[in-house]
């Protein structure tokens, strides 16, 4: 029996090397075969993943609702609601995607049709803005600056090359770019409409997770149990605990600070009557997801496009948003987020950095929780083999570690 168990374990240790190297053969020498089939799963099962992630954010507005369902049942018929009751979780899943619909249906009837108003407001005036950032560059770069005579000396210096490089370099780039979005509109149509197809998919799988989300649970913990020694169940359902704390508090904290901030910075530039409104507080809302970067990110291009307007409004809009944001920091952020990730601000810059340069903008926004939950693991495997060693795990217990005597090595008294 032993030996028949040791050969199992054999064989699966040598298949399981021979696909990680053919793996890692096909990621870097070959044409990526392993990544086009990923590809080509994730967009087949784009509504499933949209639906969990929207089960997810749901979650626990569903908890709470069918909580207070079920207090307004007892205290209604004085009978406990029965644990096999399935209709207090039918009507919080009715109840909380009504709620969403009706905020969504807020949002498209109050602040799209002033968006589409300021975008209008903005391509109408786009050749008014161009001839004053003419004027402005005319000025700054005019003969009777320094500036304006490096700049002539260095065109008429570099004229001949700056000429080849248009011709051969900037024209065939603009024809491309020019042929790609007129052939490409179909295409966006196309992706928006899939998209679509995909959200309302991702909507009913939504619900059917949201109506059997402890069942789900129960069989994930099941197969756990069923695969591993307990031992090792325990600590794979622990370390799942601990994942789901890091990004429920991140992911669902950020997204409904994001929110606040847009609204609020709604209400604040509608008083202070600052220039594309509706359009800068969509900016700002929508960039504040990215942690550290995104104030920058939004505030940019939004204090450009007030400044072609008024200089005036921009720097009132500047001082407006440095007191939001720091609001957000020292007020806000900290009551929703609290210490969800417990990372320093360095390593927070090092994940965004990563993420972003492996996934873009949701790279950026989902490297934090990432780097978090890497960050925890390793910490937990180091205390488990410090804790082995009956070594101490506080940090500052190792800086000067290396001066103190080890025991059993202490150099012998000399006799006299």
């Amino acid at each position: 029996m032993r030996e028949r168990k040791y050969y199992w374990r054999l064989g699966l240790t040598i298949f399981l090397t021979a696909c990680a190297v053919l793996v890692f053969y096909d990621t870097f020498y070959m044409g990526g075969t392993l990544q086009s089939f990923v590809t080509k799963l994730v967009t087949a099962l784009a509504p499933v993943l949209y639906g969990f992630a929207m089960a997810y954010l749901l979650a626990p507005i569903v908890n709470r609702i069918e909580d207070l369902v079920d207090r307004v049942a007892e205290k209604w018929t004085k009978t406990k609601v029965a644990e096999t009751a399935r209709w207090p979780r039918a009507v919080s899943i009715l109840l909380t995607w009504a709620f969403v619909l009706f905020l969504v249906y807020l949002l498209l009837v109050m602040l799209i049709p002033q968006l589409v108003e300021s975008i209008t407001v903005l391509i109408n005036n786009a050749e008014d803005y161009y001839n004053q950032i003419y004027n402005w560059a005319n000025g700054l770069l005019s003969e009777d600056t320094e500036l304006g005579q490096w700049a002539a000396d260095l065109i008429d210096n570099y004229y001949d090359n700056a000429l080849d490089f248009l011709k051969d370099k900037i024209l065939p780039w603009a024809q491309s770019v020019l042929t790609s979005l007129t052939g490409g509109i179909w295409s966006g149509i196309w992706s928006v409409v899939s998209f679509l197809k995909n959200l309302i998919i991702g909507v009913i799988v939504s619900v059917y997770m949201l109506a059997m989300k402890e069942k789900s649970a129960a069989r994930c913990c099941k197969l756990v149990y069923g695969t591993f020694r307990e031992e090792q169940a325990r600590t794979i359902i622990r370390a799942t605990r601990k994942v789901d704390d890091i990004f429920s508090g991140f992911v669902r904290g950020k997204l409904l600070d994001s929110l606040i901030i847009g609204i609020l910075c709604f209400i604040g530039c509608s008083i202070l009557d600052i220039p594309y409104t509706p359009l800068v507080s969509v900016f700002i809302g929508v960039t504040n997801v990215i942690p550290f970067f995104g104030p920058v990110i939004g505030a940019i291009p939004s204090a450009f496009l007030i400044l072609l307007v008024s200089p005036l409004k921009c720097l009132i809009f500047i001082i407006f948003l440095l007191i939001l944001q720091a609001l957000d920091g020292y007020v806000i952020g900290p009551r929703i987020l609290g210490g969800s990730t417990g990372m320093s601000s360095f390593w927070v810059v090092v994940a965004i950095l990563v993420g972003g340069g492996f996934g873009g903008l949701l790279g950026m926004f989902l490297g934090v929780p990432l780097c978090a939950c890497a960050r925890a693991l390793i910490k937990y495997l180091i205390d488990r083999r410090l804790r082995q060693r009956n070594m101490p795990v506080e940090a500052r217990a190792y800086v000067n570690r290396d001066r103190e005597p080890v025991p059993g090595d202490e150099p012998e008294e000399k006799n006299e």
